[in-house]
């Protein structure tokens, strides 16, 4: 052939009419490109993106995450604190609302809170809702109402009493002051609470999880 023709694959074609449309079968205008465009060339680290994305997983957890990793690790310390600080965060407002132009806040009667919170209830409240759901796990309508039951006549009853018990001998009463004292209150107390409690406690276990039940029930007490 002619030197206008070359040799390709055993076949003598012209040179403008070799196809070169595919950068595969030409490496080094690839290697070019790459030296160009540094942001090609640069490989993926798989680490950065792995930790990029546990990161925005744990931003996204938060305190919430935190709090609930607590319940599951240290269930009864991380209740019984929960029920003292809202306790005492409530008696605050209590005193708020109630205080007198000329009174002061009374910081004796918000630490006997806070120690009920964290001495009594909290735990108490543990134990009673991890009790009820072993003896009663089902959540249908029967089972739930059997709870609210046990609630209003063996719980309520007991912590009611114990409230008004220590929270007078705190005061400095003396025995009969005490008896007299339940003799007043506690029966209307548990009467009025019949009107509120079987309501929140259907909505705690129907709804709640075992595990946030007392988080539930001191929200709404």
């Amino acid at each position: 052939m002619g030197s206008g023709y070359v040799r390709i694959i055993g076949k003598w074609q012209q040179p403008w009419k070799i196809k070169t449309s595919n950068p595969s079968s030409f490496p080094s205008l690839h290697l070019l490109r790459n030296v160009r465009n540094p942001e090609i060339s640069r490989p993926i680290n798989p680490l950065s993106s792995r930790s990029f994305s546990s990161s925005s997983r744990s931003s996204k957890v938060g305190f919430l995450g935190w709090y609930c990793g607590m319940l599951e690790t240290r269930p009864l310390i991380t209740k019984s604190i929960t029920t003292s600080l809202i306790f005492a965060a409530a008696d605050l407002t209590s005193q708020k609302m109630m205080l007198q132009p000329s009174g002061s806040f009374d910081p004796t009667r918000t630490l006997r809170m806070s120690g009920y919170g964290l001495f009594i209830l909290g735990p108490s409240q543990h134990l009673w809702f991890n009790l009820l759901a072993k003896v009663l796990p089902q959540r249908d309508v029967i089972t739930i109402l059997k709870k609210i039951f046990m609630g209003q006549t063996i719980f309520g009853p007991c912590i009611n009493s114990v409230f008004f018990s220590l929270n007078a001998a705190l005061q400095g009463e003396s025995g009969g002051e005490i008896v007299a004292r339940l003799k007043r209150d506690l029966l209307p107390t548990l009467l009025n609470g019949l009107l509120y409690w079987p309501f929140c406690d259907f909505a705690t276990f129907r709804f709640v999880p075992v595990y946030l039940q007392p988080l539930m029930n001191i929200c709404t007490d």
